[in-house]
Formats: C-alpha cells, sequence, structure tokens
C-alpha cells in the first residue's frame, strides 16, 4: 500500500517510515526539517538533523520538504495515498510555554489539515496525541517511595478524566488536536484514531532537555556528560519502545476501530527515572554525573498506561522490555557518537 507520515524523518516517524518500507510498502516521509530541537539540545545539529533522513533515503521512501501547516502542499503530497500516520508534532511543554504560537499552529492547524486531507481523500488517518491530555492532577494522587512514585490503581484508562490540574500551552494544543480528531470521527465519518502516546524511546531518538528523556539520560551516561534530573527522580513512565508504536499504527489500519487509545509499555514497563539511570549504569558499567533542580511547571509526575482497549479492539499489546529496549538505545548511539556535538551546555530532564 502507499502510506504518507507526517514527520517522517523524525524518530518515530521514521520508525513508522522504515516499518512499511521493510515490508515493501511505498511510503512518503512528509516532514519540514526543522532542526530547532536539535539545536537546543546542543547536539552536531546538520549530522542530527539529517540522519534519519540519509537513512530513509536508503530504504527508498520518497522525502517530501514541507510544512504541514501548508494544507495544499499536504494534500498534494498525500494524492494516491491509503493511510495516513500524522507524527509530526510541536512536542515539548517548555517550547509550547516559549511559543504558544508555534505551539498552537503546528498541533492544532498541523493537525486540522491532515484530519481534513484524510477527508477529502477518504483514508484513514491515525494521529499521535499524548498522556499529557489527562493534566497533572492525578500528581494529588501519588504516594511516594524510595525510589518512585506509586499510585492504585497502578494503570489509568482512557475514561480518566481530562484537562485536570495546571496546564500548559501544550496540555491545550494536544487537547485541541484530539478534539478534531473526534470531531471528524463524528461528523464527517473519518476512519481515525488518536494515540495518547507515553515514554516512546528507541534508536535515532535525538533526546535533549525539552522532549525524550530516556534516550536524553542514555546519550549523556554514553557521552558521560552530566544530566539533570527536574524534581526527586521518582517521576514514573511506562515507556514504550518505538517498534512496539508502529504495530499499534499498523493494527489500527488493519482493524479500523476509530476513538482515542491509549498506547503505552503498561504496567510491565514502568520505570522511573531513577531506576532508569540505575539501569544505565548497569548496562555502561559506570554512573552518570547527576544533578537535581526544581521541578518544572506543569510536569506530570507519574503517568502508566491501561492498555486494555488497544488490546480488546486493535489486538495490540507492547512486546519490549525496559532493559532489552534501552540496550538497543545505547548500541545504537555508541555507533552514531558523531551525531552528538554538544556545541553548547544543554541538560536532561523529562518532559
Amino acid at each position: 500500500m502507499n502510506v504518507l507520515v507526517t514527520g517522517g524523518c523524525g524518530f518515530l516517524g521514521s520508525h513508522v517510515c522504515e516499518y512499511y518500507a521493510r515490508r515493501g510498502d511505498q511510503v512518503v516521509s512528509y516532514d519540514n526539517m526543522t532542526k530547532h530541537e536539535l539545536e537546543r539540545a546542543g547536539f552536531a545539529t546538520g549530522k542530527a538533523r539529517n540522519h534519519n533522513r540519509d537513512f530513509l533515503a536508503g530504504l527508498g521512501v520518497d522525502l517530501v520538504t514541507a510544512d504541514i501547516r501548508d494544507a495544499e502542499q499536504l494534500i498534494d503530497s498525500a494524492a494516491g495515498c491509503d493511510y495516513i500516520v500524522h507524527t509530526a508534532a510541536q512536542p515539548a511543554m517548555t517550547i509550547s510555554v516559549e511559543d504558544p504560537a508555534l505551539d498552537l499552529s503546528s498541533n492544532v492547524m498541523g493537525t486540522f489539515n491532515v484530519l481534513e486531507t484524510a477527508r477529502r481523500l477518504k483514508v484513514p488517518v491515525a494521529s499521535c496525541a499524548t498522556i499529557h491530555v489527562y493534566g497533572n492532577r492525578i500528581n494529588d494522587t501519588l504516594t511516594e517511595g524510595q525510589a518512585r512514585y506509586a499510585r492504585q490503581p497502578e494503570a489509568i484508562d482512557e475514561d480518566h478524566p481530562v484537562l485536570e490540574g495546571t496546564l500548559t500551552p501544550l496540555h491545550a494544543s494536544k487537547a485541541g488536536a484530539e478534539l478534531y480528531v473526534r470531531t471528524y470521527i463524528e461528523t464527517y465519518g473519518v476512519t481515525a484514531a488518536s494515540f495518547r502516546l507515553t515514554g516512546i524511546y528507541g534508536p535515532r531518538q535525538f533526546g535533549g532537555e525539552d522532549h525524550g528523556w530516556v534516550a536524553n539520560f542514555a546519550i549523556r551516561s554514553v557521552l558521560k556528560r552530566p544530566l539533570t534530573i527536574y524534581g526527586t527522580g521518582k517521576q514514573v513512565r511506562d515507556i514504550v519502545f518505538a517498534g512496539d508504536v508502529c504495530r499499534a499504527f499498523d493494527a489500527f489500519y488493519q482493524k479500523r476501530v476509530p476513538g482515542i487509545y491509549n498506547i503505552g509499555g503498561g504496567p510491565n514497563t514502568a520505570i522511573s527515572l531513577l531506576e532508569c539511570i540505575a539501569l544505565l549504569e548497569k548496562l555502561n558499567g559506570e554512573k552518570p554525573d547527576i544533578r537535581f533542580g526544581p521541578d518544572r511547571h506543569g510536569d506530570l509526575r507519574y503517568f502508566v498506561c491501561d492498555v486494555s482497549k488497544a488490546r480488546s479492539l486493535l489486538g495490540w499489546r507492547p512486546e519490549v522490555k525496559p532493559e532489552p529496549g534501552i540496550r538497543a538505545l545505547l548500541e545504537w548511539i555508541r555507533q552514531n557518537r558523531k551525531c552528538f556535538g554538544f556545541t553548547t551546555e544543554s541538560k536532561g530532564s523529562l518532559s
């Protein structure tokens, strides 16, 4: 089939492109190739930005450099496609606070353009949301253990209230985009899904202080750079390997059951920042240099997905556990050290 992947040269998007290209499908990567996050992370920006693009070119992926906010270019590039996987976004809470206009235009108008394209072409679409749509009042339900926060019940399903607690522009834009997904399902009959994703990680992830904390910690541990934890380090996520998320996208295409889905690792992959650092120490044989900073505005201290809905309706479940997944990430980092120039000092954090 023909698949268009927005944000195709980004971390998750590149894995989706690879997933379908290796199956022999025709794949279009639609990406504006922004360098903003990479520059903030202090990496060797040119090498890092082109790394995934060059990888996809080697797989025969059709590469389109364009922005999801350009509605006409998007629909032209999608002509003839059978499925749209929408991974392009402004993903960072810190950037949303600094530049709410960028956040709004990328996440809301960009998603609107993708949905409108799917409607006009009559094709299914899966869109990336985030567990941040739940808000952070979950913080009030936690108990504090020695190495992690805990909660009962442990897992949170899609019926949990959304937008509770202290909100940031990212909460608003991601929830707004998801409302448009629901609207296009209910008003126009578009076969659409919104995936509330949590803690995605894996090879080809250039995690920095603003987004991608597992990769950020892994990169810094390999390159012997200090990392900063904001808060206690007991924050918990049910991290999910990129390959598992690709299978979730394909499961939606196969089953075609519209709706909102939690897509995470579930209780079996739940890990705190401190526990992740301990695992990195085990795998690297050396303890990272850790620094602590204050809590960040709007931070969610705990989230573990109940993925029962995706298992029941899509036939999907996560498979990769943290240790083998993080080992694969570390191996990729070691093989691609030249991409991480650290031209400026930056910090590691949960985002």
